[in-house]
């Protein structure tokens, strides 16, 4: 069965952005997801990561209160759920 991309692309400026609304460093995020800091490292700087991988990034973000948006067609962006959430 092969994977099936998500919804919107998870861009290495989305990641950042991300990552930014949450005030988490590479690391702190990718604790907080169970992934490693690298596989995060990578994603920013333009590696391409796996389908299944950026799925996981996807949700994890899901998970802390940040949507992965298409940007109504102006390009992939974050958004923040929960702006009142304490880690």
């Amino acid at each position: 069965m092969r994977d099936a991309p998500p919804a919107a692309r998870l861009t290495k400026e989305a990641c950042r952005a991300s990552r930014a609304l949450l005030g988490l460093s590479t690391r702190e995020l990718a604790q907080a997801i169970g992934l490693s800091p690298t596989t995060i490292s990578r994603l920013e700087t333009g590696y391409s990561i796996r389908p299944h991988t950026e799925r996981r990034i996807v949700h994890g973000l899901k998970g802390l209160g940040v949507e992965i948006t298409d940007g109504d067609g102006a390009g992939t962006g974050a958004w923040l759920r929960f702006p009142e959430r304490k880690f």
